[in-house]
């Protein structure tokens, strides 16, 4: 992907593309797009979650928040996925949040439609199972690469997976925010986005990221970046599901 291209690109939510075209069809009339602004909160804790989304770019993340007010990121939601998962596994509150961290667009369906639709043996069913392991899986990977790897690895796999979810190479981030989502200071990140930035790999500016060599995160990056991927490709089929 080259550098000139800025703009994220309207890419169809990939979960809903899986599913058989008679099954799309059923569920459109309850399905309406919205954007994702940025920071835009979708579920706080413990309140009803009253819709679903199905990204079509961007990033939503999912957080843990301490009692001392500290978030930290235990998982992230593209056009590979959708956010309400609880909802599907029976319940309407979570005790996270979840919020827009890259602006983008989604489909969104009522909760309760939602819990009406999805019927034991459906193909959207048995699909969000899948997807709910693979998502189990993406939250056990990064858990064991935060524990493990090193902030530069850590970082350079949050880059590529966000570059997959926008579909486009320039997306906006802030140090404090990305500092969050590593769970690390924001001294830190500045130091290792500017270590990244002199290999040519990035630049930053003004609250924007643009990934100028993507190979070349990629062979900085830790195994855990290949492994999310491959499971989710396993998982829900096809080379480019995630």
């Amino acid at each position: 992907m080259s550098a000139s291209q800025d703009q994220p690109k309207p890419l169809k939510n990939r979960l809903l593309a899986a599913l058989p075209t008679e099954e799309q069809e059923r569920l459109e009339p309850y399905l309406k797009l919205v954007p994702l602004e940025y920071r835009q909160i979708l579920y706080t804790p413990n309140e009803p979650i009253d819709y679903i989304y199905f990204p079509n770019y961007g990033v939503v993340s999912l957080l843990n928040l301490m009692e001392n007010g500290d978030a930290v990121e235990v998982g992230t939601v593209g056009n590979e996925g959708m956010v309400g998962l609880p909802v599907f596994l029976g319940a309407n509150t979570i005790p996270g949040e979840a919020f827009s961290q890259i602006p983008g667009e989604a489909l969104r369906m009522r909760a309760d439609v939602f819990q009406r639709e999805i019927t034991p043996g459906s193909p959207l069913h048995t699909l969000l199972l899948r997807y709910t392991q693979a998502l189990f899986n993406q939250i056990a990977q990064s858990s064991a690469c935060n524990r493990l790897h090193s902030i530069e690895e850590r970082f350079c796999r949050w880059m590529l997976m966000t570059q997959d979810r926008v579909g486009s190479n320039q997306f906006p981030l802030t140090q404090e925010f990305l500092a969050q989502m590593l769970g690390v200071r924001r001294a830190s990140v500045s130091v290792v986005a500017a270590i990244i930035q002199k290999a040519g790999l990035i630049t930053y500016k003004r609250g924007k990221m643009t990934i100028l060599d993507r190979e070349g995160l990629q062979d900085a990056t830790c195994e855990c970046y290949a492994i999310i991927k491959q499971e989710f490709n396993r998982l829900l089929g096809g080379d480019s599901i995630y």
